[in-house]
């Protein structure tokens, strides 16, 4: 596997940070999207110092189905539209919260019931956050 464009640059210390109009996230927010996704935010978290990304990208859906169907997706046209890989990708196996990491965004799929419980925005509630349903 290719390392990441970006984490090539960390190691090289040079800072690679990501926009709103990137390709990567475009083409995330669009891939949770096409698979129905639901209550879709980015938390903007580049002016927070402890932060371990640029963005992270938080959803849910009803089902582990659709959980699987909006990860895979994600995975699937990230590649096809950037040829990125993920850095690394856990929680295939229980599918309630699945994450994807890009480096500098990180994925957020989660069911309802462990979004409410983890309450991600609040943790992260410096960072600015928009809603990005159709």
């Amino acid at each position: 596997m290719a390392p990441l464009t970006a984490l090539q640059a960390r190691k090289k210390g040079i800072s690679v940070r990501l926009t709103k109009s990137s390709k990567i996230f475009k083409a995330i927010i669009k891939a949770i999207q096409d698979k129905k996704g639901e209550d879709i935010v980015s938390l903007d978290l580049r002016k927070v110092p402890e932060a371990v990304a640029d963005f992270f990208i938080v959803c849910q859906a009803t089902s582990t189905t659709q959980i699987k169907a909006i990860s895979d997706n994600i995975e699937e046209e990230v590649n096809r539209l950037t040829g990125e890989k993920p850095y690394k990708h856990e929680g295939y196996k229980a599918l309630h919260w699945v994450l994807i990491d890009y480096v500098n965004i990180v994925v957020h799929v989660m069911h309802p019931d462990s979004r409410k419980f983890y309450k991600l925005e609040e943790m992260w509630s410096d960072a600015a956050a928009e809603q990005h349903d159709l």
